[in-house]
């Protein structure tokens, strides 16, 4: 029985879940920034420069995306089952990155090896970053195609939890080596990697259904909202009481039992579950499409993915592009100046950092709620995901409004709604390019769309952001106080989210007939 639980896709989806936990490394710039700064001698702005490799690292994941075609697709046999390949590859390669990244970070401060000249550091912070897409990558897209007929379900949980894993990892240093980053850079080394590799043989693609599908994605949601939620209360305790290192160690172990939880699920699944082979007849997946004089997009051969060249000579593509320049580079932008604007408007070092820790949350509720809404929005209604893409973001541009208004306690709605309309963004356009271009190539094609998340970040945040404040300083020092100083450039970021939100209504209009399709076939099926 345990080995048969093993061989399912309930159980590569609990591992995958594992993996996602412990993958967000990079998301802890924070705690180690400041012993990176002290022992490599750095300034300010060459800590930015570092800081600017971990996101590119974390964000252009092409190179995940065509190891992982190659690793799983073009080793199939005839009947579906890997040969000799598998996602296992791509996160091989993903826990050999992270070791490699952390450990000669680790290494550097601690003067293990001689201080490494910056562009070196560079080069360890980008493949310790660039991990995150293999691990990313392998997890989204196998438990995308193990649940086809409830992906956005799938990517939102897959998606929620790298959200939290940051806040995850942190609870580890606040109980293993609370003050101590140098131990925390090495933790970042060995955990993740081990943990990938210990669990990687279990991360495979089974082309079979159940019956009750619905049933127990529900289950494993609602144990993902049950640890969310666990870990705000627990981020809000810690900010408010200085909790002693024995309830630290008890919060953590409450936190452990919690992620262990969902093999409950896969129990539960192989037991009262009938498994079937995927329909032939229907895939959710549209696979080559093409426009039609009223510029509306058909399903015309299925069976035929196109690759990233061909999605890039498809106005979709551009359009879906754009949109998360717009929704991500705004969103990513807020966050990147959450502390300066919490200072501009007095408020305390406490508040801002609540702020920071409360983060993770929202995007995780963003991430996996959009993820969750758009498949029932789907299956009962038949509403195209762009849609929802548009309500997010016509949301955030209202988010952005209410930071620029400066009034008293505006950051908490105005965080709020800006962080989960912004992890929306990242369950939703992986599980809209699945449907667009098809699942072959999806990996490559997504990761490449993700380049707009640090496009838009540069743009938004280094040239708009900075450049306004830097200007609306008055008098001596380089601080501006007041809810001037970031007005101006929040009232263009929601004007930013609010274009995304126009190029988001032209996408559902191209889209609608593609998804009443879908949602035709799902009704032939049931």
């Amino acid at each position: 029985m345990a080995t048969e639980i093993l061989r399912t896709k309930w159980m590569a989806m609990t591992v995958s879940i594992w993996i996602q936990c412990t993958g967000g490394g990079s998301y802890t710039f924070g705690i180690y920034s400041a012993i990176l700064k002290s022992t490599q001698s750095y300034d300010q702005s060459t800590l930015d420069t570092v800081s600017v490799f971990k996101d590119i690292g974390g964000n252009v994941g092409v190179l995940s995306g065509l190891v992982y075609t190659a690793a799983t697709f073009n080793r199939r046999r005839r009947d579906g089952r890997e040969r000799g390949g598998g996602p296992w590859v791509v996160i091989l390669i993903g826990a050999i990155l992270n070791f490699t990244g952390y450990f000669l970070m680790w290494a550097s401060v601690t003067g293990l090896i001689r201080r490494p000249p910056v562009p070196v550091m560079c080069l360890f912070m980008f493949i310790a970053a660039q991990s995150l897409t293999f691990l990313n990558t392998a997890n989204v897209v196998s438990s995308l195609e193990n649940f086809a007929d409830y992906g956005g379900t799938a990517v939102g949980i897959m998606k929620g939890f790298v959200g939290l894993s940051g806040a995850m990892l942190i609870q580890l240093y606040e109980t293993i080596c609370p003050g101590d980053p140098k131990t925390f850079i090495l933790l970042l080394a060995i955990v993740p990697s081990l943990l990938s590799v210990l669990v990687m043989p279990l991360v495979r693609i089974y082309k079979t259904s159940t019956v009750d599908e619905k049933k127990h994605l529900d289950g494993l949601s609602t144990l993902s909202l049950i640890i969310a939620a666990y870990l705000m209360i627990t981020i809000i305790l810690k900010s408010i009481l200085s909790l002693p290192s024995w309830a630290n160690a008890v919060t953590l172990a409450v936190l452990l039992v919690l992620l262990a939880s969902p093999l409950l699920v896969a129990v539960r699944a192989r037991r009262g579950s009938i498994e079937k082979p995927l329909s032939s007849v229907y895939s959710p997946l549209v696979d080559k499409l093409e426009a039609t004089t009223s510029g509306e997009i058909l399903v015309l051969d299925e069976d035929k993915s196109l690759n990233v060249l061909q999605a890039m000579c498809n106005v979709d593509f551009w359009l879906l592009f754009l949109a998360m320049i717009c929704g991500m580079g705004s969103g990513i932008s807020t966050i990147n100046n959450i502390r300066q604007i919490g200072e501009s408007l007095r408020y305390t070092s406490v508040e801002i950092n609540s702020l920071l820790a409360l983060w993770s949350i929202w995007n995780f509720i963003g991430r996996f709620g959009a993820g969750y809404a758009s498949d029932l929005l789907l299956h009962r209604k038949g509403w195209p995901r762009p849609l929802l893409m548009a309500t997010t973001l016509g949301t955030m541009t209202i988010g952005h409004l209410i930071i620029a208004s400066g009034f008293q306690g505006n950051l908490y709605p105005g965080s709020i709604i800006v962080g989960i309309c912004y992890g929306s963004q990242w369950s939703l356009m992986p599980t809209i390019t699945s449907e667009l271009f098809g699942v072959k190539h999806m990996g490559t094609i997504y990761n490449t769309i993700s380049i707009a998340s640090p496009m838009g970040s540069y743009i938004f945040s280094v040239r708009l952001i900075g450049y306004i404040y830097d200007h609306t300083i008055t008098g001596e020092g380089n601080t501006c106080y007041g809810p001037h100083c970031f007005r101006l450039a929040f009232v263009i970021i929601a004007s930013v989210a609010f274009l995304g939100f126009l190029v988001s209504c032209v996408l559902v209009f191209r889209t609608k007939t593609l998804y009443r399709q879908i949602f035709e076939k799902r009704l032939h099926r049931r």
